[in-house]
C-alpha cells in the first residue's frame, strides 16, 4: 500500500509554537513500523512558517507575505532536521520535495515531480513534501497542505490518504463548543450535509481546518482514492489506518476520477465569477463532453479575468460545473448570446473549453 500522510502544524508544533519533537518521532516511528510491513509512505507537513516565527523569536505572526516566506525558509530546515533525525533512529530516511501548484499545472514539471518522488519512494526514502512557501506566489499558491497532500496522493495513484490532525475526525457539532458532538464515521465526497459545521483552523497557527480537509478529501475521492481525517494524537493511528480499522472519519473514493490539472479547477482555485447558462448549453455540457458557448450564457456574475475560474450554473441557481474562463467579464457585453457570425472576428466563440471544464452533477 501507497499511504500519504498529510500532518498539519497544530500536530506538529506546541502551543508555544516550537516544533513537537514527539509528536514528529512518533509518526515517523508509526511511519517505520508500516514501512517493516513493506507499505511505503509519503508525508506532506506543514510547520515551516510557525518553526521559523519559534527560531527568530517573534511573539506574533507577521502579516506580509515576503515576512511569512523568509520565515518558511528559515524553519523549514529545523523543520527536516526533526524528521530526518527521526526516521534515521528507525534506520529511514528523509527525502525533501517542496513544491508549488505549477508542478501539478505544467506537464514537464508534474512528470518531473512524479518521477522523482517514485525514485525516492522505490529507493526505501521517506519524502517529507511541503509547499515552497519561500518562493510562491501568493496569487498561485495551495493555500494550506490539505489539498497539497491530495495532489500529491493523484500525482502517485496512492492508495489511502491520511489526514492527521488535532481532533478525532469530523463531528456533527463543534466538539469544542458542544458536549453532545457525535463523531461521523464516513462521509459520501458529494455529501455537503456536514460542511456547516467544518470549521476554520482550531488554533492560531494553522492555515487549514476542517473544511480544508474535507475538501481535499473529496479530491482524493474524485481522484479513486480514499481518505481518512483522524487525531495525530491516538496510538498506532497510522497502523490502524492501514489494517482497515475504523479510525477517525472516511471519506470513500468516487467512481469518477479526474486528472490532477482538473482536480486543481475543482478544488483548488477560487471562483471569480458565475456563469448562468440556458437549458441548452447545460444539456450539451452534461450530455455531450461539449465545451461552454458564448450563446449559450444569459449572464455573468462576478468579476474576472482571461484564465481565472468560474462556476457554471443553471437558470436554477445551483451550480453544475467549474472551469476556466477564456473572456472577462469586462467585455462580456460582447460575447453574451453571440452567435459565432455575430462575434469580432478575434473573439472565439468558446468561453470554457472542455478540456478547462469539470462537471460535479446534473
Amino acid at each position: 500500500m501507497l499511504l500519504i500522510v498529510k500532518i498539519g502544524t497544530s500536530s506538529v508544533t506546541t502551543a508555544d509554537g516550537l516544533i513537537d519533537e514527539q509528536s514528529i518521532i512518533k509518526v515517523c516511528r508509526e511511519v517505520a513500523s508500516i514501512y517493516r510491513q513493506r507499505h511505503k509512505v509519503v508525508i506532506v507537513t506543514s510547520g515551516a512558517v510557525t518553526a521559523g516565527i519559534a527560531v527568530m523569536g517573534l511573539k506574533e505572526r507577521p502579516g506580509d507575505v515576503t515576512t511569512l516566506q523568509a520565515l518558511s525558509a528559515i524553519g523549514q530546515h529545523k523543520l527536516m532536521s526533526v524528521y530526518g533525525e527521526a526516521l534515521e533512529k528507525e534506520n529511514l530516511h528523509a527525502g525533501q520535495v517542496l513544491l508549488t501548484p505549477l508542478d501539478f499545472s505544467v506537464r514537464s514539471q508534474y512528470l518531473h515531480a512524479k518521477k522523482t518522488l517514485e525514485r525516492l519512494l522505490s529507493l526505501g526514502v521517506v519524502p517529507i513534501v511541503n509547499e515552497n512557501d519561500a518562493i510562491a506566489d501568493d496569487e498561485l499558491r495551495f493555500g494550506d497542505n490539505d489539498r497539497l497532500a491530495a495532489l500529491v496522493a493523484n500525482l502517485l495513484a496512492a492508495d489511502l490518504l491520511l489526514i492527521l490532525t488535532d481532533t478525532d475526525g469530523l463531528f456533527d457539532a463543534d466538539p469544542r463548543h458542544a458536549d453532545t458532538a457525535t463523531l461521523i464515521e464516513e462521509v459520501h465526497a458529494l455529501d455537503h450535509s456536514f460542511d456547516s459545521v467544518a470549521t476554520g483552523p482550531s488554533t492560531q497557527v494553522g492555515s487549514g481546518g476542517m473544511a480544508s480537509k474535507l475538501a481535499a478529501a473529496r479530491m482524493a475521492a474524485f481522484s479513486g482514492i480514499a481518505s481518512v481525517i483522524a487525531s495525530a494524537k491516538r496510538p498506532n493511528v497510522i497502523a490502524d489506518v492501514v489494517d482497515g480499522k475504523k479510525t477517525g472519519t472516511k471519506i470513500a473514493a468516487h467512481h469518477d476520477r479526474l486528472t490532477a490539472r482538473r482536480l486543481w479547477i475543482a478544488f483548488g482555485i477560487r471562483p471569480k465569477g458565475i456563469l448562468i447558462v440556458d437549458d441548452g448549453a447545460k444539456k450539451a455540457l452534461l450530455e455531450k463532453d461539449a465545451s461552454l458557448l458564448a450563446v449559450g450564457v444569459v449572464s455573468v456574475k462576478g468579476d474576472f479575468e482571461e484564465g481565472e475560474a468560474v462556476e457554471l450554473a443553471g437558470f436554477d441557481g445551483k451550480v453544475f460545473a467549474k472551469g476556466l474562463a477564456r473572456q472577462s467579464s469586462q467585455n462580456s457585453d460582447t460575447w453574451i448570446r453571440k452567435h459565432s457570425g455575430d462575434l469580432p472576428e478575434d473573439l472565439s466563440p468558446i468561453i470554457v473549453h472542455r478540456d478547462d471544464l469539470v462537471i460535479f452533477a446534473g
